[in-house]
């Protein structure tokens, strides 16, 4: 971890002249992109371990293939320094490389933002984001170069052998999953859903309207509920 820290360090003091420079993408990558990945355990000289300028499936090529006990474990795909790397047909042509070769992730990078993608989950290319990264303080406020390191090494290629990358998107796709299942679920209230809620409330008092007003108080879902009617002495509330 401390070399990746002092590589970040470095790297970092490089910045700022080299944005004027206007570095396109071929000095990008030797500057900045292959010392990181040298760091994070990766020989870019050795070709059974990262595979230059790949070639995919449909006869383009991607720059880096990293290997894991020779075989593809992820692919990078570079920008020049300062891309924004937030064009959706960039987005969407990296991730289809990998898709289309059916490897599980990939990386987007300017050689200072590392954006990584499960290929293979179902939603629009920039939806298939599961973390950013980067060395550049004005994109990383709040966190120490030590907290940017451990998010960095993610990457290296003792947490990819050993799965880490799958077990987090596992974790946050699922878990987003799950909170859009919830959105539309307290929104649209179905009466089997407010039943349930009511008897497990055990308070034959309180209203399936009063129960679906308080879904949407609790989930926030940004509808407004309908208006509860008064109460009115001599009417039976309802059941």
């Amino acid at each position: 971890m401390k070399d990746v820290i002092k590589c970040i360090e470095n790297l970092r003091l490089q910045l700022d002249r080299h944005r004027k420079d206007g570095l396109k993408e071929y000095p990008t990558r030797t500057i900045f992109i292959d010392p990181l990945l040298a760091v994070l355990g990766w020989d870019v000289r050795d070709p059974d371990e990262v595979e230059l300028e790949h070639p995919t499936v449909d006869g383009k090529s991607v720059d880096y293939a990293m290997k894991v006990n020779r075989k593809v474990d992820h692919q990078v795909e570079a920008k020049q320094l300062g891309d924004p790397l937030d064009d959706v047909k960039s987005i969407t042509q990296v991730v289809g490389y990998a898709a289309n070769d059916g490897i599980e992730w990939c990386v987007l990078t300017n050689g200072a933002r590392y954006k990584g993608y499960k290929a293979s989950e179902k939603a629009s290319a920039p939806d298939k984001l599961l973390f950013e990264v980067s060395i550049d303080p004005a994109d990383s406020k709040g966190l120490s170069v030590e907290e940017i390191a451990k998010q960095f090494n993610r990457l290296s290629r003792d947490s990819m052998a050993r799965g880490i990358l799958d077990q987090l998107g596992a974790e946050i796709f699922t878990t987003g999953k799950v909170r859009k299942s919830l959105d539309r679920l307290f929104a649209e209230t179905p009466a089997s859903f407010i039943r349930l809620v009511r008897k497990a409330m055990a308070d034959p008092l309180v209203t399936p309207s009063q129960i679906e007003q308080a879904l949407h108080r609790i989930w926030d879902t940004g509808l407004e509920p309908a208006p509860i009617a008064p109460h009115k002495p001599g009417i039976p509330k309802q059941k």
